[in-house]
């Protein structure tokens, strides 16, 4: 009896807590603008309603076009939703967004699909999946595309059935969604069918380029089952084109994985605009390779800092590494050739490893290049000192 009772809390969280998040959610949302859309919906045949924010910037900049979230349960998700973006946006580690949260009417019909008849959750529910879908691209998707400045990279995300929506949405049109939030999908449903066939889709389309992110809380059965199945078919069939994070949160309750889970989705789904070391590969080309794919999620070109090109020289040159580093250090000056910064990144490099001469010239062409009252000016001269010095007692 105590092992039923455990089912039938779990499914009940599944229908009615994102209810529960819109209550508390929705009072934080003043420096957005927020519009409300209806849609007489001919495919689901009733009333539907989706809230739309509005970045910050969106009204100061009118030419710029901005991606798109839809996000599965409503505008409760919004306020943490917000908080998490900020923080990354603060570091110009994820770009402004568009997010459209659609309302729910029945959301275990919208969002399962396929029909229970496991008696471990509410037999005979679900089914509603592929309708729902077509209502979101056939009717939602145009709305939204024709009204708002949206470029095409699209996210859609969803915690427990919105999950399994989530990854079910990924199978039907994968040519629509670059990214899948799937916060605790409640894969149980119909023994697994969702999760049966996530692994079944990747080991069939080995040509993916997409981020996928799940999580999980402490669930057990019959959730756990499951979804440890899934997480070791996606392990074995993932198409070496995702991208895929998994994060396990033991202490986290089934209703609050997508509160855990939202900063490590969003930190790792979108790309900084200050490349790390652990994304340069050793070839100067997957520098133009990261920024290209943080344009497409942005909608607009984004260009490698001067002074990030240059922290990737010094850790080579820390590292002793110093033909990388000349590599890179010359890289930053064929991109940024009148930057003084860029010329002294390459003077250090040639100093450190005992190319004087060449160091000289480089540090001669940052002093042309920059005022006296440059912060880095002192720094030059102090440099040229140094190898004209070194470079009489040889």
């Amino acid at each position: 009896m105590k092992g039923f009772r455990g089912h039938v809390i779990f499914w009940i969280l599944c229908v009615f807590i994102p209810s529960i998040v819109y209550a508390q959610g929705s009072q934080t949302l003043e420096s957005y603008e927020l519009h409300t859309e209806t849609i007489n919906s001919k495919v689901l045949n009733e009333e539907r309603t989706v809230v739309i924010q509005l970045p910050k910037s969106y009204s100061s900049n009118p030419s710029k076009k901005y991606p798109i979230i839809y996000r599965l349960d409503g505008a409760g998700n919004l306020a943490q939703m917000n908080a998490v973006l900020e923080s990354l946006q603060s570091q110009r580690a994820a770009p402004e967004v568009i997010i459209v949260a659609i309302e729910n009417t029945d959301r275990l019909r919208d969002f399962y699909p396929t029909v229970n008849q496991d008696p471990r959750g509410p037999v005979g529910l679900g089914g509603g999946g592929a309708k729902f879908l077509k209502f979101i691209t056939s009717e939602l998707m145009p709305l939204v595309e024709k009204e708002y400045r949206v470029h095409d990279y699209r996210v859609i995300a969803g915690a427990s059935a919105g999950g399994v929506f989530s990854l079910f949405a990924l199978q039907k049109r994968p040519d629509l969604f670059n990214a899948v939030l799937a916060y605790s999908p409640a894969v149980w449903w119909a023994e697994g069918a969702t999760g049966n066939s996530t692994v079944e889709f990747l080991k069939k389309n080995q040509q993916l380029n997409q981020f996928i992110y799940t999580a999980i809380g402490n669930e057990q059965a019959p959730m756990r089952s499951y979804y440890d199945g899934m997480i070791a078919g996606i392990m074995a069939h993932k198409p070496k084109g995702v991208r895929w994070v998994n994060d396990s949160f033991k202490d986290v309750p089934h209703n609050l994985v997508s509160t855990a889970a939202r900063f490590r989705a969003f930190h790792n789904l979108f790309h900084s605009e200050y490349m790390q070391v652990h994304d340069y590969t050793g070839e100067l080309a997957s520098i133009d390779k990261y920024y290209a794919r943080v344009s497409q999620q942005h909608g607009e070109e984004i260009k490698a800092p001067e002074w990030v090109i240059r922290e990737l020289g010094y850790h080579f040159v820390s590292q002793r590494d110093y033909e990388q580093a000349i590599k890179v250090f010359q890289y930053n000056v064929e991109k940024y050739p009148d930057s003084s910064d860029a010329h002294n990144g390459l003077a250090y490099g040639y100093e450190e490893s005992g190319k004087w001469q060449k160091a000289l010239t480089s540090v001669n062409a940052a002093l042309e290049l920059a005022s006296k009252d440059n912060d880095g000016y002192q720094v030059y001269m102090n440099r040229r000192a140094r190898l004209l010095k070194r470079l009489n007692e040889s």
